[in-house]
């Protein structure tokens, strides 16, 4: 693993997120909807690769329609140039499929540049557990996998990612699938964390039943504007129209979250307790 940062109470190398001296901090960087390619997608991953230099990262996250151009050459082309970086730097990357992957043979010819060893599995980040979802099909067999991994995770902070977010209140509304499926699972096995892309803006619920949601589908793509939620969501707490990137630091005591924008400035922070 990269940089699973050591931190001394007279030295915090994020500078944002506080930490207790002898604490082992990892952190990793996220986007969504970002695979259009040219100055848009490479102006993102400049930005994403400047903000790392300055608050170190161990993973790479990708959120979902990775690829708008149906064309598997020119996803690799386009990811290389704007995300090529990562790995050279020692960030682990790891990545979901959005319903855009999914018109070229379900997405399957982005598997490996994502470090995906298959449309949905787990990865340890220090005390954090990440699970990988396919949210363009929510069916038994996932379900059934998700279900047993939560149940068999010790991991201090479990953090759940995949595209169609289950509240979402913009362009696309949540997902219902989702709703009935999984959220009850994420609720009955204590995962503390939910992010999504599809929607091209960024939102944050407040928990609900100890889960906060965060869409963040503003990576490259044209934005969506923001509607009234239903009452039958988790309150909204922020809502943005913009273009960016999360950031997302874990100690054992504490979770950290950040909206950047592509200008590197935080335009929203929130903290969980485990």
């Amino acid at each position: 693993m990269r940089r699973i940062a050591f931190i001394c109470a007279c030295a915090c190398v994020l500078g944002l997120a506080g930490s207790t001296a002898g604490q082992t901090r990892v952190a990793f960087l996220a986007a969504g909807d970002y695979g259009v390619g040219g100055s848009a997608e490479s102006s993102l991953g400049q930005a994403m690769q400047r903000y790392d230099a300055r608050n170190s990262a161990d993973m790479l996250v990708l959120l979902g329609d990775n690829d708008y151009t149906e064309s598997p050459t020119r996803f690799r082309a386009n990811w290389r140039a704007s995300f090529g970086w990562a790995r050279r730097s020692g960030l682990r990357v790891a990545g979901v499929l959005g319903n855009h992957d999914y018109h070229v043979g379900r997405g399957r010819y982005e598997l490996g540049l994502l470090g995906m060893p298959s449309p949905y599995y787990t990865r340890r980040l220090g005390d954090a557990q990440v699970f990988f979802l396919d949210s363009n099909r929510v069916n038994d067999r996932q379900t059934a996998w998700l279900e047993h991994q939560l149940a068999a995770s010790s991991a201090i902070w479990k953090i759940a990612i995949f595209h169609h977010p289950p509240y979402a209140c913009g362009g696309h509304s949540g997902n219902q699938d989702v709703q009935k499926r999984w959220v009850p699972l994420f609720e009955s096995y204590d995962v503390q964390l939910v992010l999504s892309g599809h929607d091209h803006n960024y939102q944050r619920f407040a928990a609900r039943n100890g889960v906060t949601y965060v869409v963040h589908g503003g990576g490259a793509a044209g934005l969506y504007r923001l509607h009234r939620c239903p009452s039958s969501y988790p309150t909204r707490v922020r809502g943005l129209v913009q273009h960016g990137f999360l950031y997302v630091a874990a100690t054992a005591e504490r979770l950290d979250g950040y909206a950047i924008t592509a200008g590197g400035r935080v335009t929203d922070r929130f903290s969980l307790q485990p």
